[in-house]
C-alpha cells in the first residue's frame, strides 16, 4: 500500500538549519590555525577526518534510530565487541588470549555477523516484546562490555590479521579508506532517507507511529531493520578504528555514546523522533572533532573534552527549545 502524502512529513535531504554549523566549523578552523600552525597541515586534517569517520558511523547509526523515535545506547559496546570477537577467534594462540580457530578471511564476516546478531536481539526485545528501548539497550551496553572484558581478560588484542587492518590503515587518492567509507555511507543514507519509501517511513514512524501504521507502513518490520542496520554500522566503525590502531582494547568505544548524542543533537536530530537529516548529523560530528583537535593542539587536558560534549548537548537543547517552541524529552 502506498503511503498517503499527508501521513508522511516532508522529507528533505538537507535543510537550511543543517548548514548553520558550517560557519562555526570555519570559525573553529581559523581559531585552530591561530592556536597552532600545525592545524591546517594535511597530516593533521586527515588525522581528524579519519578519527571522525570511525565514530561518525556510530553517529549515523544513532541518527537512524533517533529518527524512528528510539535510541540505542548499546552501539558503543557493539563498536568494541564486534571486532573484539573477530580478534579473539582469529588472533594467534597466546596473543592476548586469542583462540586462533578461524582463518584471516573470516574477520570482516564475523564483525558484521556479530553486529547483526546484536541488532536482532535488541529488535526482538524492543519491538517484538515491547520492552523499554532505553532500558534494553542500557542492559545490552553493560552486557556487551562485560563480554569483551571477559573474552580478552581485560587485555588488548593485538597482532591483528591484515584483513582486520586493511580498511583502517590504507588510503585511496591520499585519503584514508575509512574517510571514503564514512562519507559514502552518509551520502547513501541521505539518498535513502530522501528518495525511498523505507526512508520516508522512518520519518513517519518517528513523527507518529500510530498514524504511520494506519497509513499501511509495516512499522515493526521497519523498526527491526533500523536497529539491525544501526548495529551493523557500529560494528563496521569498530572495525575501522581497530584497523587503524591494529588492536582491540578491552574498553574500546567506552564513553563514545556521549560524543554520538552530542553530535546528533547539535546536528539538529530530534530526540523525539521524526526530525533531522544525516547532513546535519555529519556536520555535528565534524564540528565536535574540529573543536577537540583545536583543544588538543592548544594543550587543553582531554578530561575537559567530556565536559565540553555535555555542555554542547545542553546548549543545543536550549536552542532547540527557543527556536521550535517545543522541549525535547
Amino acid at each position: 500500500m502506498a503511503i498517503p502524502h499527508r501521513a508522511v512529513p516532508r522529507v528533505r535531504i538537507a535543510r537550511l538549519r543543517d548548514f548553520a554549523l558550517v560557519p562555526a566549523i570555519i570559525l573553529i578552523g581559523i581559531v585552530g590555525q591561530i592556536v597552532s600552525p600545525v592545524f591546517l597541515h594535511s597530516d593533521n586534517l586527515l588525522n581528524v577526518l579519519q578519527q571522525m569517520s570511525e565514530v561518525g558511523l556510530l553517529v549515523l547509526a544513532q541518527t537512524l534510530v533517533l529518527l524512528v523515535g528510539k535510541m540505542d545506547l548499546s552501539l558503543e559496546s557493539t563498536f568494541g565487541l564486534a571486532p573484539g570477537i573477530a580478534a579473539w577467534l582469529i588472533a594467534p594462540v597466546g596473543v592476548a588470549h586469542g583462540l586462533g580457530v578461524l582463518g584471516n578471511a573470516w574477520a570482516i564476516p564475523i564483525v558484521l555477523l556479530v553486529g547483526a546478531v546484536i541488532g536482532l536481539i535488541n529488535a526482538l526485545l524492543i519491538v517484538r516484546f515491547g520492552l523499554n528501548g532505553f532500558i534494553v539497550t542500557l542492559g545490552m551496553l553493560i552486557t556487551l562490555r562485560g563480554l569483551l572484558t571477559g573474552i580478552s581478560e581485560g587485555q588488548t588484542f593485538f597482532q591483528l590479521p591484515s584483513s582486520m587492518t586493511y580498511l583502517g590503515q590504507n588510503s585511496a587518492l591520499g585519503i584514508p579508506l575509512s574517510v571514503w567509507i564514512c562519507v559514502g555511507l552518509f551520502a547513501a543514507a541521505g539518498g535513502v532517507l530522501g528518495f525511498t519509501r523505507w526512508g520516508r517511513s522512518l520519518y513517519a514512524i518517528g513523527g507518529n507511529v500510530d498514524a504511520a501504521r494506519a497509513a499501511g507502513i509495516r512499522t515493526h518490520r521497519v523498526l527491526f531493520s533500523v536497529l539491525i542496520v544501526a548495529s551493523l554500522l557500529a560494528a563496521l566503525g569498530g572495525l575501522l578504528i581497530s584497523g587503524r590502531l591494529a588492536s582491540v582494547a578491552a574498553n574500546q568505544g567506552s564513553g563514545a555514546i556521549f560524543t554520538v548524542f552530542a553530535a546528533a543533537v547539535i546536528g539538529g536530530v530530534s530526540l523525539n523522533g521524526g526530525k533531522g537529516t544525516v547532513l546535519g548529523a555529519f556536520t555535528g560530528i565534524l564540528l565536535l572533532y574540529t573543536i577537540q583537535n583545536v583543544l588538543t593542539l592548544g594543550g587543553v587536558p582531554p578530561q575537559w573534552i567530556d565536559a565540553l560534549n555535555g555542555g554542547i548537548i545542553l546548549v543545543a537543547l536550549i536552542v532547540s527549545r527557543v527556536t521550535s517552541g517545543q522541549a525535547q524529552e
